[in-house]
């Protein structure tokens, strides 16, 4: 049986084999340390029976007024525990957190235009896209901002598509 829990500072040393898949953003310790310290509700591992960490997921809530919203910041989960909706269970969870702790109107996150079988999994969540972010994975790589509405968006305005792409540094960040 699976257990979904806090992530907690050990996880830091145990977690590396999760971060093996090409598409997953590896950052330096003091920023998973910051996302730890700030906004713990929103990091979570998914164990095995074992101990070993299977997956995780690490977030934030940001923005103002109807942007407030959840972040997914990163989502991964180890090759051999794919296909056990480990991925999904993860995001359900930002995402209520977010709904119902902290009346987010929004989750977002961002996507590499390249990972389809992310992509799809996204969408089958509920996610679309709202926007392409040009060159924003080092320069090279377009992201593909995606966004969910949650309850407090009852018109559903956050996720209404933009019509163009635009770049990097027209991103608001909070």
């Amino acid at each position: 049986m699976t257990t979904i829990r806090r992530f907690c500072c050990d996880d830091l040393l145990r977690f590396a084999s999760v971060n093996l898949d090409h598409l997953t953003e590896t950052f330096n310790m003091s920023f998973y340390m910051t996302y730890l310290a700030r906004w713990p509700d929103y990091f979570h591992s998914a164990v095995s029976p074992g101990g070993r960490i299977m997956g995780y997921i690490m977030g934030k809530v940001e923005g103002q007024g109807e942007s407030w919203h959840g972040h997914v910041t990163a989502v991964s989960v180890a090759s051999e525990f794919r296909r056990q909706k480990l991925a999904k269970k993860l995001m359900n969870l930002l995402e209520e957190i977010s709904d119902k702790m902290d009346k987010a109107y929004f989750v977002d996150l961002f996507v590499r235009a390249s990972n389809m079988p992310a992509i799809r999994m996204y969408e089958k969540l509920g996610y679309v896209v709202y926007r392409r972010v040009l060159r924003y994975y080092s320069g090279e790589e377009d992201g593909l901002d995606m966004r969910k509405a949650l309850s407090q968006d009852v018109e559903k305005k956050s996720i209404i598509p933009l019509k163009r792409p635009i770049t990097p540094d027209e991103l608001e960040y909070d």
